[in-house]
């Protein structure tokens, strides 16, 4: 099946951490070139990686990205898109609700971003409301006393439910999400935490 919309959401590499070993839903690793850091508990993949993925055997000749990054790959996002076929069009922002410590230097991080891109002529179902959102964080299982939370249960990068449902206000299907946390009906899947639907042969 070829995909009208596809939604990738990354395990970007951020192995050198934020020399931070207290956050919820990270854990100490060792890097190369900065010693003992703080990252995420699943597998990460390089820019270089991340772009090799042979996305357009999966998508239409006409069709529509979203594609999440961090404020450290907003360049790189442009790129992989253009690698995967698609012309950026503009970076939506989730402005998120300050929770606990928040690191980032100067300015806390607070925000993550997506690239809306397009392939081809596929005309929009809808229009969105914008170009910044404030969706709540989505809440992970409830983590028992002694336990920590994990990449799954604690939902670490996952993102909010209404930005799903904003695409499908904005973007007609199939549809496809890469990277997928979990099923949602009417969605074809690839990740390691939810069903695949599709193969990526690299």
């Amino acid at each position: 099946m070829k995909y009208a919309t596809i939604v990738a959401d990354p395990p970007w590499d951020h192995s050198d951490g934020t020399g931070v070993i207290f956050n919820v839903g990270m854990s100490k690793r060792r890097h190369a070139r900065f010693g003992e850091k703080t990252g995420p508990l699943y597998a990460t993949l390089t820019v270089e990686q991340i772009t090799s993925l042979p996305v357009q055997t999966l998508t239409a000749d006409d069709a529509h990205l979203y594609l999440w990054t961090t404020n450290r790959y907003l360049r790189s996002v442009w790129e992989i898109a253009e690698a995967w076929g698609f012309r950026g069009v503009c970076v939506l922002t989730w402005c998120k609700a300050r929770r606990g410590f928040l690191g980032g230097g100067a300015f806390p991080s607070d925000t993550e971003f997506c690239l809306f891109a397009r392939k081809g002529n596929l005309a929009t179902i809808g229009k969105g409301p914008g170009r910044w959102f404030t969706w709540p964080r989505r809440r992970g299982a409830p983590v028992r006393e002694g336990e920590r939370r994990d990449a799954v249960n604690g939902s670490h990068s996952a993102k909010p439910e209404a930005f799903i449902d904003l695409v499908e206000s904005v973007s007609p299907g199939p549809y496809l999400e890469l990277f997928a946390r979990r099923q949602r009906l009417g969605w074809d899947t690839w990740g390691n935490e939810a069903l695949e639907h599709v193969e990526i042969v690299q």
